[in-house]
């Protein structure tokens, strides 16, 4: 009995494409926490709900990814391709917060 064993073409555009995208979710990440951080310090106007929605966000984040990961694994995806899984749900937390946070603007004197 011979065991054969599937080949993917490889493609090095593909992981220029995750380097790409995991690059701009960490710059928004970036923005999302120095928004949150001037929000703590009271120069940037948020919610007062803001803090238990990081914390909650990031645990539904990351349970997301998880699954994501799980799924593509289990149904034979490439390494880019559950790499991509990963960073999908992370990275539309990041754009989403980035664009919320960056719309309420600096809090101002009064």
């Amino acid at each position: 009995m011979r065991l054969e064993i599937a080949v993917t073409p490889f493609f090095p555009f593909q992981f220029v494409r995750v380097a790409v995208n995991t690059t701009i979710m960490l710059s928004q990440a970036q923005t999302v926490i120095a928004l949150r951080m001037m929000g703590m310090a009271g120069f940037w106007s948020v919610t007062p709900a803001e803090n238990t929605r990081m914390v909650q966000e990031k645990l539904r984040a990351g349970l997301q990814a998880g699954m994501a990961v799980q799924h593509a694994m289990l149904t034979g995806k490439t390494p880019v391709e559950v790499a991509e899984a990963a960073l999908r749900p992370v990275a539309r937390v990041t754009a989403s917060n980035s664009r919320r946070l960056m719309k309420r603007g600096p809090t101002l004197p009064s």
